[in-house]
């Protein structure tokens, strides 16, 4: 028998679990609800769509994926109760989800675009849930797409997110700085593509610890001087130095 599931949002998140579930036989998306319009990118699914919260019906997960901010409201705007509930935020609580609904997370941890189609099945999913009946439901779900799931609490997903973000989000932004520096040095950036894969694939079999290369980790001062004084933007010099002194603490030498 199939799940039911609604999905409620707009978003990145919400439009990659729509596609996932779109079509799978052991799923019937039921309604999408967004409180704007739709982007053009939800136009493929024939799904019944609602704009008002109280056209939603009760389904076997309903699946709140918004801006944190927004869970709270949401859910106590739901015009049913005792039914299953969940948000896919990696840094709220599960409490955020109004009480008189029964309350879980599906959090799959990933990045996610409208432009890029996620591959869940190695896409590790982070469930939460108040009874074992509705976390089994909810591991059933991810295991519909995914292979890996674990058992997080909120306080733990929370950890969970904050690390996601320094080696996703941070590394992400220190490529953008990369881009410009070359951009703006005429430099093309193409030649740092080959680096840019092989940093990330070294760490699928060592430890960032051991994999640690460059100026900081061997303290080569003068080759940070040179940098330092290369760089005309006070924001990125400022970031040169942080990460500079980080990982020279790391490794049990004096800072800058």
């Amino acid at each position: 028998m199939a799940i039911h599931i609604n999905i409620i949002g707009a978003g990145n998140m919400a439009y990659q679990l729509t596609r996932a579930f779109y079509n799978h036989p052991e799923v019937q998306l039921q309604q999408l609800y967004s409180r704007s319009e739709l982007s053009s990118e939800f136009n493929i699914f024939e799904i019944e769509k609602t704009h008002h919260l109280n056209f939603l019906r009760p389904a076997d997960v309903c699946i709140i994926a918004v801006k944190d901010e927004a869970i709270a409201e949401i859910s106590k705007k739901l015009p049913f109760e005792n039914q299953l509930v969940v948000h896919t935020s990696g840094n709220t609580s599960i409490e955020a989800i109004d009480s008189k609904n029964r309350r879980g997370v599906f959090y799959p941890l990933q990045t996610m675009n409208k432009q890029t189609l996620v591959d869940f099945n190695s896409v590790p999913f982070c469930l939460e849930a108040e009874n074992t009946n509705d976390f089994y439901l909810l591991q059933c779900l991810a295991l519909l797409l995914s292979t890996k799931t674990y058992a997080l609490n909120s306080y733990q997903r929370r950890i969970l997110h904050l690390a996601a973000v320094f080696m996703n989000n941070f590394s992400n932004h220190l490529v953008y700085i990369s881009e410009q520096i070359c951009k703006k040095n005429e430099v093309p950036f193409e030649i740092l593509q080959p680096l840019l894969i092989e940093t990330f694939a070294k760490l699928q079999n060592t430890s960032a610890y051991d994999a640690q290369t460059g100026p900081a980790r061997r303290n080569d001062s003068l080759t940070i001087a040179n940098h330092l004084a290369m760089l005309d933007n006070n924001n990125y010099k400022e970031i040169y130095e942080i990460i500079t002194n980080s990982i020279i603490n790391t490794y049990g030498r004096k800072e800058l």
